[in-house]
């Protein structure tokens, strides 16, 4: 079900006008980037410890990253929780989404000393579950 919900979620990702552009210019590898975002969801999730990256220092690096890309982020990816996960699991996705969404938001923002990334993540979550 991670590996589904990864990949489609992904693939929408990749046609959306807003989001597309900000992941394409940055993946060259795209087998390589789902297989690390499927061991990422499996860690937060399922607590495998298979995930050994750092999430915020690449998002840090992203210099037009705004509210906007993390609401648009987070609407795609509780639809797509929502068509592929039962709706227990689809829940706990997009609860444990707002959360990480609001994190490096909260770390980005202290990052520039500005409020320009600052969303109300679990607001739009719950909105985008019912």
């Amino acid at each position: 079900m991670i590996g589904m919900l990864v990949d489609r979620f992904y693939a929408a990702v990749r046609r959306d006008e807003v989001l597309g552009p900000v992941f394409e210019k940055r993946i060259q590898d795209w087998d390589d980037h789902l297989k690390k975002l499927r061991s990422f969801w499996s860690s937060v999730v399922l607590m495998t410890g298979s995930y050994k990256g750092r999430p915020m220092p690449v998002h840090l690096a992203i210099e037009e990253i705004s509210k906007e890309h993390f609401a648009r982020w987070l609407d795609l990816f509780g639809k797509t929780a929502l068509a592929v996960c039962p709706p227990a699991a689809a829940s706990l996705f997009i609860d444990r989404a707002a959360r990480i969404a609001e994190s490096l938001q909260m770390g980005i923002s202290l990052h520039r000393g500005d409020n320009s990334v600052l969303n109300k993540p679990r607001e739009h979550a719950a909105q985008t579950s019912e």
